[in-house]
């Protein structure tokens, strides 16, 4: 077994099960009626394509890691990845060439600063900052191996189909929209460069990042992906392994540290459990050895991060018991509901 994929040694975990099929159903339609009402939050004009959204699209879908899935609303409604794309290749990274030599690279600690700031490269000699972010996401990308770019995108896309568990297209609107803006993307690639924090050409590296955002996924598709993670690396439809435990953890690590970007430490004290957001509205979020849930609702917050999907996310994490951090004292822990 090669460095990139050696399990370490076994080590006890925290999990548990989601209660009955009944209950879960329940709640995912409660919570879609409840928060459609919702009106806060804009949709996002960073690219030209993703400002024509419609606000009132709204679909969430939970995922469990037997294969079960519980969908309200838009959940089959299509939408790019954008930034929900970062931890996943993050974890292909790693499984290709191990956690520590992604991380020598790129960088796992906050930086603190907004997701697309120039201030996070520059504040340090190595040009460090995490995969969360642009920067880290383009060092990242760049990573991807091949011995052309046809190679290393087919190489991405191949690893993002099989987290999804179907192979997933191009929304080439966007993609054009974001070629064509993206210009302070290509200023942090050349920042990296600059400081040998990226692997390759600089603007390869940026393409390859624009691509796999710009790929075309629904709240069913990233609640499977999601999942694939809580099941360490396993698909649960599919049973095929796309990463290994190891990496899977260390994308939930990282996804805990940064994945709602400067508002990550709210996310965490108020959700307690990894969750990763993209401007195009979509939230994963991961609740290792029992599911994930995906959400798609375009208007978001002051810092990029969907409404309604932190509104669900919060709610399902007390309601369903996918907080990682809650406990109670022994022997006054609810007992499981009956399968339904």
């Amino acid at each position: 077994m090669s460095p990139a994929t050696a399990e370490p040694e076994p080590r006890f975990v925290s999990t548990g099960s989601l209660p009955g099929r009944a209950r879960v159903r329940a709640l995912v339609d409660s919570c879609h009626a409840e928060y459609s009402a919702v009106a806060r939050g804009r949709v996002s004009t960073v690219y030209p394509a993703l400002a024509g959204a419609d606000p009132d699209w709204f679909g969430l879908c939970l995922a469990s890691i037997d294969g079960d899935t519980h969908e309200a609303g838009d959940a089959r409604a299509p939408f790019t990845l954008m930034s929900v794309s970062k931890p996943f290749a993050f974890a292909l990274a790693c499984e290709e060439l191990g956690v520590d030599a992604v991380r020598g690279l790129v960088g796992v600690n906050a930086t603190g600063l907004p997701f697309n700031s120039l201030q996070a490269v520059d504040r340090t000699a190595d040009g460090r900052t995490n995969p969360m972010v642009n920067a880290g996401a383009i060092a990242t990308s760049s990573l991807a191996p091949g011995g052309s770019p046809a190679e290393r995108w087919e190489f991405l896309q191949d690893g993002f189909s099989r987290f999804a568990g179907r192979r997933l297209s191009m929304d080439a609107a966007t993609l054009e929209s974001a070629r064509t803006t993206n210009f302070r993307n290509r200023a942090l690639a050349m920042l990296l460069a600059d400081v040998d924090a990226l692997d390759g050409d600089p603007l390869a590296a940026v393409d390859l990042y624009t691509r796999q955002c710009c790929l075309e996924v629904t709240a069913a598709d990233i609640a499977m992906m999601g999942a694939t993670l809580a099941d360490g690396g396993v698909h649960p439809v599919t049973g095929r392994r796309v990463v290994s435990a190891a990496v899977a953890r260390a994308t939930l690590a990282v996804m805990s540290i940064a994945g709602l970007y400067e508002s990550s430490g709210d996310w965490l004290l108020d959700v307690g459990f990894p969750g990763k957001s993209g401007i195009s509205g979509g939230i994963v979020a991961v609740s290792p050895g029992k599911g994930a849930l995906g959400v798609f609702s375009p208007p978001l917050d002051e810092r990029g991060n969907s409404v309604r999907g932190q509104l669900v996310a919060r709610r399902l994490a007390r309601e369903l018991g996918l907080d990682l951090l809650g406990s109670v004292p022994v022997g006054t822990a609810n007992p499981p509901s009956p399968p339904a």
